[in-house]
């Protein structure tokens, strides 16, 4: 069994879990300490809809890209490409957005959920279920990000999904160890650092995400005589070629095999390939600049920002040097 198609998602799963843990350890405190932990089940409530609700969508898209390979046996293979091709799309769009929205919103989300919990008690009657609704939407936000992910590698079997379980019940160790245990762990560094994991292993999905359409455009040229011109690069006098992604950058089947240890961890980690074609470098290279930039200058300025407030004096020790002075 190929366990390398599980780590990506397994570190995907891992730092959205985590989050959404957070979320989940802030609301059961904030209730204890305003004596209401008579909503806890609300909470419970809420993370397992949550998760029943994820895996209901990533079986619903399992389904409709069967339902339609099967409407359309001829084409199924094309189908099934261009769909992985799709939500791969997809899921770069969303993990980039949450990146940045989290790493920008990082700070304020203790005040920001503990000001919705306020609100959700003082109307009484409706307290469970603004609470519900407040874990509900922190777990499935988290988890459509992650079935995206693993609905972008169907061709990789059952691994995928086991690697999301694998996640999901290590960030549930995370939350018990932080708010059950009361164990430290420095959640900041711990985001930074699954950050640039993240932003490497989108820039790899967007490496996979070309290959997809390349395998789907030319698949539809071999069913469909009608459809040949789509590829409008071919190289005809290689035996590595592509459809639409241009001349071959660089070939390292014989020093780094993308199917062999380590080349196959790199490539479901990392999207790493043995034949990279020009637009593909295109793309990841942009990737990095605008994503990967911007999550970088995100972090920096969050570290500026935490050093200014370190090296301001209180008002007060400002106060009383000023009245020794005088």
């Amino acid at each position: 069994m190929n366990f390398s198609a599980a780590l990506p998602v397994f570190v995907i799963t891992l730092r959205e879990g985590v989050e959404a843990a957070l979320v989940v350890g802030i609301v059961l405190a904030s209730l204890k300490r305003a004596k209401q932990s008579r909503l806890n089940p609300w909470v419970y409530a809420g993370i397992g809809v949550g998760i029943a609700s994820s895996a209901f969508v990533g079986v619903l898209l399992t389904w409709v890209t069967q339902a339609l390979s099967a409407a359309n046996p001829q084409y199924a293979a094309v189908i099934e490409v261009f769909l992985e091709g799709v939500f791969s799309i997809i899921a770069i769009a969303m993990l980039s957005w949450m990146l940045l929205w989290m790493t920008k919103q990082a700070r304020f989300m203790k005040a920001q959920v503990e000001g919705a919990i306020t609100e959700a008690l003082f109307t009484d009657s409706k307290a469970g279920w603004g609470i519900f609704s407040l874990i509900f939407i922190a777990v499935v936000r988290e988890g459509f990000e992650a079935v995206l992910f693993v609905a972008s590698n169907l061709q990789a079997g059952l691994m995928p999904a086991i690697g999301a379980v694998g996640g999901l019940a290590a960030s549930a160790g995370v939350g018990v160890i932080l708010f059950k245990w009361g164990m430290k762990i420095n959640i900041r560094q711990f985001f930074q650092v699954m950050g640039v994991l993240l932003v490497l292993i989108v820039a790899g999905l967007v490496v996979t995400a070309l290959q997809r359409f390349d395998e789907g455009f030319a698949n539809l040229a071999l069913a469909n005589r009608a459809s040949g011109s789509l590829c409008f690069y071919y190289e005809r006098f290689t035996k590595v070629h592509s459809c639409i992604l241009g001349p071959i950058v660089w070939n390292s089947s014989k020093i780094l095999p993308d199917e062999a240890f380590p080349g196959i961890i790199l490539k479901s980690l990392f999207g790493y390939t043995q034949n990279l074609y020009l637009v593909q470098a295109v793309g990841y290279i942009v990737f990095l600049v605008t994503v990967g930039g911007s999550y970088l200058r995100s972090i920096m300025a969050g570290c500026r920002g935490k050093n200014q407030k370190l090296g301001q004096k209180p008002a007060s020790e400002n106060n009383t040097f000023a009245k020794k002075r005088g």
